[in-house]
């Protein structure tokens, strides 16, 4: 007679085997105490999938507020993205010490100039994870939701050398408040200056490089960041990459309008995304069999994975290859292969299998509650 004990742990076996058991839950992110000079105060998490090819790229991954570093990589998809595609994630974690809400002070002139305060710790980890982990450092790539993507604009204006390409969700252009109060105006009513007065707040590049490509997304409906701040990101980023005002072509999409504009070689330098009827936050697609996300606070449905579309933009879309791995896994063992998944309907026939001389009276309450639970027809 199979027992209680041994029933129950047949149970837990076959909840780990089903695709019902995966979820963002179940991926944790790294943490490291010591990466350089931290001024912000900030912690360091990341995400490195099992066998990283060499030379992969690095996506830096901002949070918005009152949201963890974690939540907001796994929720948003970028963990997933990591392991289809093989790259690596840094998450930057902020503080309820530096700010009540978990916000990065984007609107603090001490914490958005090279070399200080937030962005300084920032960049610190963006070299750390480089060198450590022998990552491609001519791809490295940021983005952030609301503060997160403020912060992100931040980054990409005085560490341009940094990054080879950023996207911007819900966000605000780089230097258009200095304090919480100039901040909170910004947010309801966006700055709405001239396309060469926004330029003129970034910091002039003196190694003469090239400002990174962008990618800018934003909700309609979004009453917490309005949505001409997305228009005067665009606007700023226009004047760095000295284009013209307006967009060289716009396409109509199934969720808005995608504006584009292009350099001089016909790529696209820089895109504005607006989502027909999103709100404030970032915009997934959950639904479909290669969709990746959850939705949860400020992760919202929007039949696009913003995501998985700012991978595209950055060209980092292709699925790793199954060669070179980076040295530091090559020589580990392989990870031992994950059993079959077990499809719901087929679970609750593989417990009753598994019942065996059960009295058929216990046998009939369990298979009553298997088919409430739709694992039994």
């Amino acid at each position: 007679m199979t027992g209680l004990g041994e029933t129950t742990a047949m149970l837990v076996r076959l909840r780990k085997a089903s695709p019902l058991a995966s979820g963002p839950g179940d991926v944790a992110l790294t943490r490291t105490e010591d990466f350089g000079s931290n001024p912000g105060q900030l912690t360091m998490l990341s995400y490195r999938p099992e066998r990283l090819p060499l030379k992969a790229p690095l996506v830096v991954v901002l949070h918005g507020c009152t949201q963890s570093a974690e939540a907001y990589a796994v929720n948003a998809g970028w963990t997933a993205l990591a392991d289809r595609f093989g790259f690596m994630v840094l998450a930057p974690q902020q503080s309820a010490s530096n700010n009540p809400n978990r916000c990065f002070n984007w609107f603090s002139p001490a914490d958005v100039r090279r070399g200080e305060g937030e962005a300084a710790s920032i960049a610190a980890m963006v070299s750390h994870a480089v060198r450590t982990h022998d990552l491609d450092a001519n791809r490295v790539f940021i983005t952030g939701l609301s503060a997160g993507g403020a912060m992100a604009a931040a980054m990409l204006a005085v560490y341009p050398d940094l990054f080879a390409g950023g996207a911007v969700i819900a966000g605000i252009p780089y230097g258009v408040a200095a304090n919480v109060q100039q901040a909170m105006g910004v947010m309801g009513r966006a700055d709405g200056r001239s396309q060469t007065a926004l330029g003129a707040l970034v910091p002039r590049r003196t190694d003469g490089g090239d400002f990174p490509r962008l990618t800018i997304w934003h909700g309609d409906a979004d009453g917490v960041v309005r949505a001409g701040n997305a228009d005067d990101l665009a606007q700023q980023w226009t004047a760095l990459h000295g284009l013209p005002s307006a967009p060289h072509r716009v396409q109509p999409l199934p969720f808005g309008l995608r504006s584009i504009w292009c350099s001089a070689d016909g790529d696209t330098a820089l895109e504005l995304n607006v989502v027909r009827g999103l709100g404030h936050g970032t915009p997934l697609s959950t639904k479909g069999p290669h969709d990746v996300g959850k939705v949860a606070p400020y992760m919202l449905e929007a039949g696009v994975s913003s995501s998985l579309e700012i991978a595209r933009f950055w060209k980092i879309d292709a699925p790793r290859a199954a060669g070179d791995v980076s040295p530091s896994r090559s020589l580990e063992p392989a990870p031992t292969p994950a059993p079959d998944p077990i499809e719901p309907a087929s679970l609750g026939q593989e417990v009753m299998k598994a019942l065996g001389q059960v009295p058929p009276s216990v046998q009939d309450v369990i298979a009553k509650a298997l088919r409430g639970a739709g694992l039994l027809k």
